[in-house]
């Protein structure tokens, strides 16, 4: 059984991983360890802090004892802030920690759009646009074209993970543009592991969650990937763990 260790700061819908887990009747296991966080607050001093490397240290002290096979900086918008050598420069020192692989949420994104081909993307953020827009900056970085974005404003992490499923569709709907080939939805504070299906029925298109492509990109540090039922193209990749 692989164990993918979650760093997740605070609290809003770090139970989306436990309860995929327990969907996948034990198949992975995923343990949180919540980072400190100074203020939460999408904005960008605010979210420099929440990703320095001594809040991250400590949680990967604690997270230690879940004997990960891999670790992932599980936020989106604690990790792009820092560009793409900073993001790289986090998952550097928590894998140093825990001498296990290590990735955030930012790189992940990246790297399931190189996995799944997709090279131009609708944005459907949560943010404030001047921090949504260091997000596009980020996959820019990183090849991937983003073709339109939507913000929506959002200050608080907490406020985000209250977000009920009908608001979650209307926002990826609302991202949506005829030549992105897949939406991005970037904030691990969002409810979404068990909504990928519909929203990329709302869409007709993968769509790529910052809570499902955390959780790929964890597995993906170990090997390959296997088929998941529930999360999107994403998971649709040959593979299996005993």
């Amino acid at each position: 059984m692989v164990t993918v260790g979650l760093l997740y700061p605070g609290h809003s819908a770090e139970d989306d991983y436990p309860a995929l887990e327990a969907r996948l009747d034990g198949s992975i296991k995923l343990p949180v360890v919540i980072t400190s966080v100074g203020e939460d607050a999408h904005r960008v001093d605010a979210l420099l802090d929440l990703g320095r490397a001594e809040r991250l240290t400590e949680g990967a002290s604690e997270l230690a004892a879940a004997k990960p096979d891999a670790v992932m900086w599980a936020c989106t918008s604690g990790s792009f802030v820092f560009g793409p050598e900073g993001a790289r420069n986090q998952a550097s020192g928590v894998a140093q920690a825990l001498g296990v692989p290590a990735s955030s949420t930012s790189l992940a994104f990246v790297d399931a759009c190189r996995a799944l081909g997709v090279r131009r993307v609708a944005v459907a953020a949560s943010y404030p646009e001047d921090v949504a827009t260091h997000f596009v900056r980020f996959l820019t970085a990183g090849g991937v074209e983003v073709v339109a974005m939507g913000s929506h404003g959002i200050i608080t992490a907490a406020e985000v993970g209250t977000l009920d499923p009908q608001r979650v569709v209307a926002m990826v709907k609302a991202a949506d543009h005829p030549d992105a080939e897949a939406i991005l939805v970037p904030d691990t504070a969002m409810h979404t592991l068990q909504i990928v299906d519909d929203l990329e029925a709302a869409v007709g298109k993968p769509v790529l969650t910052a809570n499902q492509v955390t959780v790929w990109k964890g597995l993906e540090l170990t090997g390959p990937v296997p088929s998941l039922p529930g999360l999107g193209r994403l998971f649709s990749a040959r593979g299996t763990y005993a």
